[in-house]
C-alpha cells in the first residue's frame, strides 16, 4: 500500500496536484481544488476525459458554449477534447476534486469565447501547454 498526505503534494495555484505517474505509476491524476472566490481555470482542453466532483461552494463551469453553476454533490463528466473551464462563483472556498484519466496532466489553453467571457473565466495565454 502507498500513502501520501494531501499537504505533501505540490500546491500549484489553487490546487494540490496528485500526478499518478509520480506515485506508483497510477493511471489517473487529480487536482484537489481549494479555490478562493474568483479563482479557477481558463478555457482549455485535455486529450483525455475529466470527472469533476464538487464538494463545497459554487463552481461556475463552462463546457463548450454552456454555462452552469453547480454545487456540492454534483458530478460533471467532460469528454476528451471538449473545451471547458471553471471559476469559483461563490463567496467562500470552492472545493472540488478533478480526476484526469491520465497519469500526467496535459492541458492546452484556448482563446476566450463569448461563453467563457460571460462566465468570468480566468485568462491565460492561449496555446500554452500548462503540462501541470
Amino acid at each position: 500500500m502507498y500513502s501520501i498526505r494531501k499537504t505533501d503534494l505540490p500546491l500549484i495555484g489553487s490546487s494540490y496536484n496528485f500526478v499518478g505517474a509520480d506515485h506508483g505509476d497510477v493511471a489517473v491524476s487529480v487536482y484537489l481544488v481549494e479555490a478562493q472566490p474568483g479563482r479557477g481555470a481558463p478555457l482549455h482542453v485535455h486529450e483525455y476525459d475529466e470527472i469533476v466532483f464538487v464538494q463545497e461552494g459554487r463552481s461556475r463551469i463552462v463546457v463548450e458554449n454552456e454555462i452552469r453553476d453547480v454545487g456540492p454533490g454534483e458530478i460533471l463528466i467532460v469528454k476528451a477534447q471538449t473545451p471547458h473551464g471553471f471559476i469559483n462563483a461563490g463567496d467562500g472556498v470552492l472545493k472540488q476534486i478533478d480526476i484526469h484519466v491520465s497519469p500526467r496532466f496535459k492541458q492546452q489553453n484556448l482563446e476566450q469565447t463569448e461563453a467563457s467571457k460571460r462566465a468570468g473565466l480566468p485568462v491565460i495565454t492561449p496555446g500554452r501547454d500548462a503540462g501541470m
